[in-house]
């Protein structure tokens, strides 16, 4: 991967719908060859997936949570994981170092909705402890670091 292709990897960071021929008067390449750099960068599993940022608030999605969870055992991370998986409201999980096991981002409706999924996180067989904070606001959504490529 060289410097061009991290420069069409910044453009389809800030919108993956922006076309190759956009592209191409970004980076100063032809259609063709930025065509082509997508596709390798496909291939090679650089890029995953195109997505969609949605607007939560407009969706229905009045809260935003963080929870760190604990679990007693590192046998308990497959069912903890599949739990987290099927659960909608989680947007985000990533496993840490630390003194918390998980970090998981949760999207929901109410208040009401989070004190449930926080009884369900609870009650998943593992779990030893959580630790809930409410988001304010989010001042910079990270979709990407195509910058540190």
């Amino acid at each position: 991967m060289d410097a061009m292709d991290r420069s069409i990897l910044k453009c389809l960071s800030a919108n993956s719908r922006c076309s190759a021929t956009e592209i191409s008067q970004t980076v100063h390449l032809s259609v063709a060859a930025v065509i082509e750099r997508i596709r390798k960068l496909e291939r090679n599993g650089i890029i995953r997936q195109y997505t969609v940022v949605l607007d939560q608030h407009k969706i229905g999605n009045d809260v935003t949570a963080l929870m760190e969870v604990s679990l007693e055992h590192p046998k308990y991370y497959d069912r903890f994981t599949e739990v987290v998986n099927a659960t909608p409201s989680v947007v985000t999980c990533d496993y840490l170092t630390g003194d918390y096991d998980f970090m998981l981002r949760i999207q929901t409706k109410s208040s009401e909705s989070l004190e449930q999924l926080h009884r369900v996180i609870k009650n998943i067989q593992g779990v030893s402890a959580t630790k809930t904070y409410f988001v304010l606001k989010e001042v910079k959504c990270g979709v990407s670091a195509a910058d540190d490529v």
